[in-house]
């Protein structure tokens, strides 16, 4: 799909508020409100626009502690690994990466109790995980759960 300026200003404006009417979103890139549903409908149908969300705050329902790991795995158990860890409901994201590490994942618990168990029993059970590296989120600076363009 070919997207035009006036489809990248909508992603723009979707992006900053996804729960913008047809008719407010229409004024403000100069078409109308069916002609700018239809082409919302075409980005969904190309995959251009994936799903529409709402962002939680983590902290605010409970899940105080974000910790960043890395994880290096057997190269035969690598998409095992990874389809274990993104089953869990405390790992946020999980990436297969470029260099020194194999996945990256980013998980969210209540504690750091639960962080423990997670790493223990979670974590070190899975057959193929050759090491764990992981750091602990001090403070946010920012966070984008979509991109800018």
């Amino acid at each position: 799909m070919k997207l035009t300026e006036t489809d990248m200003k909508m992603l723009n404006i979707l992006s900053e508020d996804g729960r913008i009417s047809y008719v407010d979103l229409a004024k403000q890139v100069g078409m109308s409100r069916v002609s700018v549903r239809e082409r919302i409908q075409q980005m969904q149908e190309a995959g251009v626009i994936e799903k529409f969300s709402v962002v939680i705050n983590s902290e605010q329902v409970g899940k105080a502690v974000s910790a960043f790991f890395e994880v290096d795995c057997e190269p035969t158990a690598l998409v095992e690994v990874a389809e274990n860890l993104a089953e869990n409901p405390r790992v946020a994201s999980c990436y297969q990466m470029t260099g020194p590490s194999t996945l990256h994942m980013h998980v969210l618990v209540e504690d750091f109790a639960v962080l423990e168990q997670f790493i223990n029993e979670e974590l070190y059970s899975l057959e193929g995980i050759t090491r764990v590296e992981s750091h602990i989120l001090l403070r946010r600076f920012i966070s984008r759960t979509g991109m800018k363009l």
